[in-house]
């Protein structure tokens, strides 16, 4: 099975004769440098590249290409080198291209002599580089990993080989390139700036004339414009060139932030958006980014709006309390003069920054017109129609939605709650009273949300609604984590001590799932938490000593979800630890918890929980500004993603992913 690594992670290496294959959207350079255990280089003979293409232990290609390979013997190297470098650099000369970002995304596949896969590594968020250390192999208590890299060098080949300690590392790249068949360009005498116009800078997050190109950073401002708001890593469209005699820009308001679309060089008008225009190796991944970049541009945009506000308003009360400040000035016309300039000055401010937020409001809102029916069906609403057509997966999703955020200044804008699969921590959906509508309160104003489906009434929840929507909430997510698995890939196991939950179960029960119905009382409790419990740490101990192979037949290898309800009845001091324990310990090892409890219900345990608790994603069955972004800080509100009312789209899912189950053998369990 193929390991694909992610920048930083390293992995063991099974087997000494590999062969390391490129895949570039062009030509690339390929050299390898043999360090030592420290990774120094001890001078120029270190380097094997297209110029000295032969090295003991170490074969590279002689020329540029955009597919290459490189065959290396691991045990056949020097015993001082310990550590091996796979560089890639971009060949210079006229009309190359100015850093990988351009280009689809780079990717190394390391394979054995027989082609069998064993580490992948695309190397994706690259902008301006133009070469790069992808990975390196190095040798650890005699045996051989590999680490994913990815660090790039926007100077080049020359910057990159200088970095690794070698004294004549500019010399080297022009020998390289030479050898290589693209001799680099000479070098010229600057211009006069005086003499020479600036070109027109592209749009921010793009390379001038690579439309719609990521690029890491965005190009850099003329002198006196405007400040350009987006974020960097969101890229866009490039701009037409402007109007010859156009008239010179005015410099902006202070604190008010200046939106998009009055950047220097940007059309008239917002950028049409196109769903999947963000960096990533798939379509999956490049709408996930795109989502995020969504997240952080409305975070963004808003707290450029309360910031704004937020200093009018000082502002505002300053001025008026100099308007006081005088016992003499106080009456008379003057004062109620000086009193109305400040208002109309505040709400002028306010105006200003309103319009440039809803300027990006508007273009963001365009943004998610075009990405959510683009979404994936582990990423999409449960009123999307790619659920319509739904057939199973054979492949491993990338992340899963959970649910909707939003923030107050935009209602109507929901941006995806997406979490990264596997889990790294469970879930609790809180079925305890909270800050939900209360009864006078339109619901529709206050939260802006559209309507969840049966119990939500313009009046609070009761505690019998709020416990059927936490546990409807749980069966929804449930039902996406199977229908966004491959076939046999995920499991799920229920603990309801009291049989209370067996209506909101009956679409995992009646589809066949869920197998059996949940084991009653404490003593269910106990049996399911003892066979999980022996799960994780027979998995933990495989890990650990690499011996998946040793773990008995009858362990079903899918990923298990367990749905904890009622809690904490039904549960004792034991399975207290016991449960603690799967919420840490589990998720590593494919046992992930989900928990539909009322925190008050289990006070009387004191701060023995506390720790629980915190290891748990807390989700609400109604909206509630729980969730805080790592940016800013704003409170979002989230709202969980449930089926329209009286559709049966997660039950005709569930019968497919029932219906494409493996037979599972009668005494595995």
């Amino acid at each position: 099975m193929t390991a694909e690594l992610v920048r930083g992670q390293n992995h063991p290496l099974d087997g000494t004769r590999v062969e390391i294959r490129i895949a570039a959207g062009g030509p690339v350079l390929v050299a390898v440098a043999l360090g030592d255990e420290q990774g120094r280089l001890p001078g120029t003979e270190a380097v094997v590249h297209p110029g000295v293409p032969h090295r003991p232990g170490v074969e590279v290609p002689s020329g540029a290409a955009a597919e290459q390979r490189i065959a290396a013997d691991l045990d056949a190297l020097p015993a001082a080198v310990h550590r091996v470098s796979v560089l890639l650099a971009l060949p210079g000369g006229p009309g190359a291209p100015g850093g990988f970002g351009p280009a689809a995304a780079p990717s190394i596949a390391v394979t054995r002599v027989d082609g069998t896969p064993l580490v992948a590594y695309p190397l994706t968020g690259l902008g301006p580089e133009s070469a790069l250390v992808a990975v390196e192999l190095y040798r650890r208590q005699g045996a051989w990993r590999i680490r994913a890299v990815g660090q790039g060098y926007a100077g080049g080949l020359a910057e990159l080989l200088r970095d690794q300690g070698l004294p004549r590392a500019a010399e080297l790249a022009a020998e390289i390139e030479a050898a290589a068949g693209h001799d680099p360009a000479p070098m010229v005498a600057a211009p006069d700036p005086a003499a020479v116009r600036p070109p027109e800078r592209p749009a921010a997050g793009t390379t001038a004339g690579t439309p719609g190109t990521p690029a890491a950073e965005p190009a850099p401002q003329p002198s006196g414009g405007r400040v350009d708001y987006r974020h960097p890593r969101r890229p866009t469209a490039p701009a037409p060139p402007p109007a010859a005699a156009s008239a010179p820009s005015t410099p902006p308001a202070p604190l008010v932030p200046t939106g998009p679309a009055e950047a220097p060089g940007d059309p008239a008008g917002p950028i049409a958006p196109v769903a999947g225009d963000a960096n990533g190796w798939s379509m999956e991944e490049r709408l996930y980014n795109q989502v995020r970049g969504m997240f952080e541009d409305l975070a963004r945009s808003v707290a450029a709006y309360r910031s704004a506000a937020g200093f009018a308003a000082s502002r505002l009360e300053r001025e008026l309390d100099a308007a006081l400040a005088d016992p003499g000035a106080r009456l008379g016309g003057a004062a109620e003069a000086a009193r109305a300039a400040a208002r109309d000055r505040h709400a002028d401010l306010v105006d200003r920054a309103r319009v440039v937020l809803d300027r990006d409001l508007a273009q963001l809102a365009a943004e998610s017109e075009v990405v959510e029916p683009a979404l994936p069906l582990a990423l999409a609403r449960w009123d999307h129609p790619v659920w319509h057509g739904y057939e199973v997966p054979r492949q491993h999703p990338m992340a899963v939605r959970l649910g909707d955020l939003h923030l107050p200044e935009a209602p109507g804008l929901r941006i995806p709650l997406l979490v990264r699969l596997p889990l790294e921590r469970g879930l609790w959906i809180d079925s305890g009273p909270g800050p939900y509508p209360r009864p006078g309160h339109d619901p529709e104003r206050e939260y802006g949300r559209r309507e969840l489906g049966s119990a939500l009434t313009d009046a609070a929840p009761d505690e019998a609604a709020l416990a059927r929507l936490a546990l409807e909430t749980a069966v929804a997510v449930a039902a996406r984590l199977l229908a966004a698995h491959p076939p046999g890939a995920f499991a799920v196991q229920v603990i309801d001590p009291a049989g209370a939950a067996a209506a909101a179960l009956a679409p995992l029960r009646e589809s066949g799932v869920l197998p059996a119905s949940p084991p009653a009382g404490a003593r269910g409790v106990a049996a399911v938490l003892e066979a999980l419990t022996r799960r994780v740490d027979l998995l933990q101990m495989a890990v650990r000593h690499r011996a998946t192979e040793a773990l008995p037949p009858e362990l079903d290898p899918a990923e298990q979800l367990l749905i904890v309800h009622d809690f904490p009845h039904g549960f004792d001091d034991r399975a207290l630890n016991q449960l603690r324990y799967l919420a840490d310990e589990g998720p590593a090892v494919g046992v992930h918890l989900m928990l539909v409890a009322d925190r008050d219900r289990a006070r009387e345990y004191g701060p023995v929980l506390d720790p629980l608790w915190r290891a748990l994603l807390r989700i609400t069955p109604v909206p509630d500004a729980h969730l805080a972004d790592p940016w800013v800080g704003h409170a979002w509100t989230y709202e969980p993603s449930l089926a329209p009312r009286r559709s049966e789209v997660i039950r005709r899912v569930l019968d497919r992913v029932a219906d494409a189950r493996p037979a599972v053998d009668p005494e595995r369990g």
